[in-house]
């Protein structure tokens, strides 16, 4: 189980354990963010009594296994859509009385497809919801390119979608913002803009993610798609850079800490991941391709993050962001409850190379 263990072996002289992160990111504040003692505020280990069991209102364990599809095929779009049409059920429960949705796929940047969720993996999430549902469908995108989403929208060929699905392509950083926080450089709450798209209750978000590996949390997929997502690039100001900090390992577990905390908010309803030719190496954008011809998706995204972490060859307990929020029941954490639909794992395990800046401080 994903059990927020310190992040090496002791003894490893090389790399730091969980105190050192918290002493390093400063202790009294991250390390009462995350419980003291796990990164994560974990219910099990809560004392009994807790104000956090009490009364209930942050964390509640996940009990019941995950349902992860997995599918290995030759064409990107047809198993993008099988992914889908294996927990069809679940899905469509999950949409009832849901008036508009949103596909959130990923253009980090908007000039290289390897590093962008290709049109057809949207074509086959698409192909699936039209049957089924009438409302209203938005992809949406908030990129860091100065040259803005619907560059990504016209170089990556999503502009037909508008006529072939009858949906709506939405530049989400023109979109209205709101003010959360975050901790920022030197440990202090900063505030930062939240596209208030992203904190709509009555929106269905689908993360249409990208695999690929990173060069701060070792790899990104349908979470962080959406949480890094979230925060405005109004091509003036970028905040989603407020939500990093340096390189060093120390002030990279910020990053962890700040996902952890908007994903209380903040957290897709549907996850798909579009491992056709996955990214290796110094990813999100300049790595290199992986011939996987995979595609995920399920309604728990934690449990199939974690999942496709493995897949790709990393240790998900290594990763703070997804031991944090599997101790805090956001997901199923258990690798032993996560059942797998569809092409059998064994036949989808890889060794991707990490980020050439994460092969020391987590021993890869």
């Amino acid at each position: 189980m994903i059990t927020g263990k310190a992040l090496v072996m002791a003894g490893d002289k090389k790399h730091l354990n969980r105190r050192e992160v918290l002493k390093g990111i400063g202790i009294g504040a991250m390390g009462l963010a995350f419980g003291g003692k796990s990164f994560g505020p974990a219910v099990s280990e809560a004392a009994p009594g807790s104000p956090l069991l009490k009364k209930g209102q942050l964390f509640k364990t996940t009990a019941a296994p995950a349902k992860v599809s997995l599918v290995k095929g030759n064409e990107r779009r047809q198993i993008t859509y099988q992914a889908l049409k294996n927990i069809e059920d679940e899905i469509l429960g999950s949409l009832e009385g849901k008036k508009k949705i949103l596909i959130k796929p990923n253009f980090v940047i908007t000039s290289r497809q390897l590093a962008a969720t290709h049109v057809d993996a949207v074509r086959g999430i698409l192909d699936f919801l039209k049957p089924h549902y009438k409302g209203r469908i938005t992809i949406g995108e908030s990129t860091i390119s100065k040259e803005g989403t619907f560059d990504g929208f016209k170089n990556y060929g999503y502009l037909p979608l508008e006529k072939e699905y009858k949906v709506k392509l939405v530049d989400l950083n023109r979109q209205s913002w709101q003010y959360r926080y975050v901790f920022g450089r030197g440990h202090r709450p900063t505030p930062i803009r939240i596209i208030s798209t992203f904190l709509d209750p009555d929106l269905y978000i689908i993360s249409a993610a990208k695999m690929k590996t990173h060069d701060r949390v070792v790899t990104t997929l349908s979470l962080k798609n959406v949480l890094l997502g979230a925060p405005l690039n109004d091509y003036k100001k970028n905040d989603k850079g407020l939500t990093h900090a340096a390189y060093n390992f120390s002030a990279q577990a910020v990053l962890h800490y700040n996902m952890f905390h908007l994903a209380q908010e903040i957290y897709p309803d549907l996850g798909v991941i579009d491992g056709f030719v996955a990214m290796e190496g110094n990813g999100p954008t300049s790595g290199t391709p992986v011939d996987t011809r995979i595609a995920l998706a399920s309604m728990d995204p934690l449990a199939m993050d974690i999942l496709a972490t493995k897949i790709m060859g990393f240790d998900p307990e290594k990763i703070m962001y997804l031991t944090a929020m599997a101790e805090a029941g956001m997901g199923q954490g258990n690798l032993d409850k996560i059942k797998v639909l569809g092409t059998p794992l064994s036949q989808c395990r890889y060794h991707f190379k990490p980020h050439n800046r994460m092969v020391e401080p987590y021993n890869l």
